[in-house]
């Protein structure tokens, strides 16, 4: 493999140090790089418990830029999961969908962690998100087991009994802001009886919700006084410039 890839590049030196701290697989995750290809990964996760993937194991590839870290991944799921379409390149904050998200300080062990938070979450409509039943999903996730992939055989083999390291610091904050970002999603598409009649209070009384002004509410409303005090200056001018020639002459 070294003989393929220039060592200076900071992408192949970065993969292949992941490479090497990802060569166990552990209980809830595995991930390796094709022999032919760096960068394309092959990687396997274990649902997260309590939710409708809890038991299944899901398959998938890594689409790494050579520009990584400094650029996101792809991911594409492989397994039917009910959560994601299959071979289709899945938008998540640390994929190459929102490059503005990503962290060059993250890893693939970092996206794997993220992905398995994310599974439970609302989709809500996203690009490659599906809408199944918890009933269709936790059916997938029994059959996942049966599921092989041509590179790599039977999924089911591919995760051990090892432990997976504890999280950094870093690593926690990212799966505390991925978990949040999913119950805020659930918050706003099923807004609580209090908050509904908070809404018909607001517009039976007409009253303006002044917690809704924002800051950049205020600072456009401060920039367009100040270009109308701008214009009328102008025109001041250009009235008295001409009343100027007009007597003068």
């Amino acid at each position: 493999m070294q003989l393929q890839y220039n060592s200076k590049s900071t992408a192949v030196k970065r993969l292949m140090r992941e490479a090497k701290e990802l060569s166990e697989p552990t209980d809830e995750y595995s991930a390796h790089p094709l022999e032919d290809n760096l960068f394309e990964w092959h990687f396997t996760i274990r649902g997260p418990q309590a939710s409708e993937y809890d038991g299944g194991i899901y398959h998938g590839r890594i689409l790494l830029p050579t520009e990584y870290p400094m650029k996101p991944p792809n991911i594409i799921l492989l397994t039917p999961n009910g959560r994601w379409e299959t071979n289709k390149k899945i938008c998540l904050s640390i994929s190459s969908h929102h490059p503005e998200t990503w962290q060059p300080s993250w890893s693939i062990r970092t996206a794997l962690l993220a992905l398995i938070a994310f599974m439970p979450t609302n989709g809500r409509g996203s690009l490659g998100a599906l809408e199944y039943t918890p009933e269709e999903r936790s059916s997938l996730a029994k059959k996942s087991h049966t599921w092989a992939c041509d590179s790599c055989g039977q999924i089911s083999d591919l995760l051990a009994n090892n432990k997976a390291k504890p999280m950094t610091k870093e690593e926690s904050e990212l799966i505390n802001s991925v978990t949040f970002k999913g119950e805020d999603s659930e918050k706003v598409s099923k807004p609580s009886d209090q908050q509904k009649q908070e809404v018909q209070s607001n517009a039976i009384n007409e009253e303006p919700v002044i917690n809704n002004i924002t800051p950049n509410f205020f600072k456009d409303a401060l920039c367009s006084d100040i270009g109308m005090y701008l214009i009328y200056l102008i025109i001041a001018l250009i009235s008295i410039l001409v009343a100027r020639r007009f007597y003068s002459a």
